[in-house]
C-alpha cells in the first residue's frame, strides 16, 4: 500500500505539526497532502502558509457535516488522518471512523495520539476515553480500511500547565499523581508531528497495529528531579494520591482535569518503555523532558 493522497482532519497544534511534517517527505514522492478545514477557515493565515507549502485545503465541517457528507469528502484520499480531538465533541470520533469507513478509505488514522487505552480499559475515571475503545472495536471488526493507531503519551508540556497541577513554577511545586514511584509518558507535538510522518510512509507500509512513540518515560520524582537539575531550583513535591484524586473528582464529577489527574494517577496504560516505540527502534532523535524545560523555561526570579 501506498498513500498518494492523505488528507488531515484539523489544523491545531498537532494538526500543524502533522501537517508540515507530512508536506517535508511528500514533495519527492508525489504525494497529495489535504488538510480539512471549516469553511470559515480556509482563508486564515495559518491555512495559507499551508498552501505556501503546497496543501490543499478541503472545506467541511467534522462537527455539523453528516456522516455520508464526509464520507464523500473523504473518499478521493488513500489515507486519512484525525488530528482533531475530544474538543469536537462527544460521538465526532465514532463519526469519523464510521465515515472513513463508508468512504473506502485504504487507511485511517484515527485521533488516539495519547494513551494506551487498550491497556486502561472502560470505565475509567476519565469517561471520554470509552468512546477510544469503541473507535479501536469498530475499526477491528471490519476489513475493508486499514487502520493505524499511534499512541504518543502526554503532550510534554501539559506536564508544566500549572492548571493541570503537576509542575507549577510560579508556586515552586510539584505534585506526583498516584505517587513519586508512578511514571508517565510524554512526546511534544512536534516530534509527534515528525514521527507521524514516518510512520505513515514507512516501508514496508505499517497497518493495522498500534505503534508507540516516546520523547520520553519518567517517573514524577524523577520528573521533579529533572526540573530541579534543569533549573537550577528545589520545588517542594507534594503526593497527590489515587484514593484523594477520587474523591475531589466525586466532588465535582465534571471536571475534566480531574478526570485526567486521576487516571494518569492510577498509572495503567499511561507509560511505556521507549526500547518498544517506533523512535528508538529507528534511531530517530526525539525532545526528553530535560531538553524541553531548557528550551520553554526558566526559574522564576524568586528561585534564582
Amino acid at each position: 500500500m501506498t498513500s498518494s493522497s492523505i488528507l488531515v482532519l484539523g489544523a491545531g497544534e498537532l494538526g500543524m505539526a502533522v501537517l508540515h511534517a507530512l508536506a517535508d517527505l511528500a514533495a519527492p514522492r508525489g504525494t497529495r497532502i489535504a488538510v480539512l478545514l471549516r469553511p470559515a477557515s480556509l482563508q486564515s493565515a495559518a491555512a495559507s502558509t499551508l498552501a505556501e507549502r503546497g496543501i490543499e485545503r478541503v472545506p467541511g465541517d467534522l462537527l455539523n457535516d453528516s456522516l455520508s457528507t464526509l464520507a464523500g469528502i473523504f473518499a478521493p484520499f488513500d489515507t486519512v488522518i484525525c488530528c482533531t480531538g475530544f474538543a469536537a465533541g462527544p460521538g465526532t470520533q465514532l463519526k469519523l471512523a464510521r465515515a472513513a469507513i463508508e468512504a473506502g478509505v485504504r487507511r485511517y488514522v484515527p485521533w488516539q495520539f495519547g494513551v494506551d487505552y487498550d491497556v486502561i480499559g472502560r470505565g475509567s475515571p476519565q469517561d471520554t476515553f470509552d468512546e477510544q475503545l469503541d473507535v479501536r472495536d469498530l475499526l477491528r471488526a471490519q476489513q475493508g480500511t486499514q487502520w493505524l493507531i499511534i499512541s504518543t503519551g502526554m503532550f510534554t508540556s501539559f506536564l508544566f500547565e500549572p492548571s493541570f497541577g503537576v509542575v507549577d513554577l510560579a508556586q515552586n511545586s510539584v505534585h506526583a499523581l498516584g505517587g513519586w514511584d508512578t511514571a508517565v509518558t510524554v512526546t511534544t507535538p512536534e516530534d509527534i508531528g515528525r514521527l507521524t510522518a514516518q510512520i505513515v510512509f514507512a516501508q514496508p507500509p505499517l497497518a493495522n497495529q498500534v505503534v508507540f512513540t516516546a520523547g520520553d518515560t519518567l517517573s514524577y520524582g524523577q520528573l521533579a528531579d529533572t526540573v530541579d537539575a534543569a533549573l537550577g531550583i528545589q520545588l517542594k513535591r507534594e503526593p497527590w494520591p489515587v484514593p484523594m484524586l477520587l474523591d475531589e473528582l466525586a466532588k465535582d464529577p465534571d471536571d475534566n482535569l480531574k478526570k485526567y489527574r486521576a487516571v494518569f494517577a492510577q498509572g495503567n496504560g499511561v507509560a511505556w518503555d521507549p526500547a518498544v516505540t517506533f523512535n528508538v527502534r529507528h534511531q530517530i532523535a526525539v525532545t526528553d523532558v530535560a531538553a524541553w524545560i531548557r528550551q520553554h523555561l526558566k526559574a522564576p526570579a524568586t528561585n534564582r
